[in-house]
């Protein structure tokens, strides 16, 4: 674990292209984070991986937030935070006795399973949004929300999946998401160096791939005013399915 930056030539090349898609998942394709957490689940250990990656994603928040800050939907994030707050604190305390075999494939099934759920909503009503004062859609898309992102960093396919229940539109999905994502990965920095998990080789690896994720948020900001609502959705339930199933191999 101390000697991270020794990592083999295609184990670096294989996290450089999940810096990128750090990047471009904050700024055009939220889904698609959920293959940076399998990709560093799979080469470094299930939890020093979610220490290495919160420093990535916070960088790509700064991008997020430079495009979308404007966009953001208040009353949204406020409903949110006691849900979100409970997931926080049980994923914590998950983490500080869970071993890194368990961690991957509980957030794998949380994912599938919650995309099952949005699924089956959106065909149950495929042309009305939820009511956004729906009390158990918030509160269990938080408190899951939280508690994968505290664990694994895993919290945007599930806040996705949410937005998406919701029907968002582009903009305010990733507006939205951009202040969420930036006041809570702030949050665990202090909590994930309490638990020994952001160490000074893991700010080594980091600060070698964050040009990485510079120029997956800057193609993200070119690609996003090209892609259509109904392309988006759909791309975001793909990558969140895929991501889930290989977090779900052993």
């Amino acid at each position: 674990m101390e000697r991270l930056i020794d990592l083999a030539p295609g184990a670096w090349i294989l996290l450089a292209l999940a810096g990128t898609i750090v990047g471009l998942s904050k700024t055009a394709l939220p889904g698609a984070n959920t293959i940076s957490i399998a990709v560093f689940a799979a080469i470094l250990p299930a939890r020093t991986s979610t220490g290495a990656l919160l420093l990535l994603l916070i960088v790509g928040d700064m991008f997020a937030l430079l495009s979308y800050r404007r966009h953001a939907h208040w009353p949204t994030l406020l409903r949110l935070a006691p849900a979100v707050a409970a997931g926080l604190v049980l994923g914590a305390v998950f983490l500080a006795f869970a071993g890194n075999g368990v961690v991957r494939p509980v957030i794998g099934a949380i994912l599938l399973a919650m995309t099952g759920i949005t699924l089956w909503r959106r065909r149950r009503a495929p042309t009305a949004a939820e009511p956004h004062g729906h009390l158990d859609t918030t509160l269990g898309y938080g408190t899951l929300g939280g508690f994968t992102t505290m664990v694994a960093n895993a919290g945007g396919p599930v806040m996705s999946l949410y937005f998406l229940a919701m029907r968002t539109p582009v903009n305010v999905f990733l507006g939205t998401a951009a202040w969420f994502f930036a006041i809570v990965n702030l949050v665990k920095v202090p909590v994930l160096v309490g638990l020994g998990l952001i160490t000074a080789p893991v700010l080594l690896l980091d600060a070698v791939l964050v040009p990485m994720v510079v120029l997956g948020a800057l193609f993200g900001r070119w690609l996003i005013p090209r892609i259509h609502q109904g392309v988006f959705d759909r791309i975001v339930l793909m990558l969140t399915v895929l991501g889930a199933a290989y977090l779900l191999i052993p």
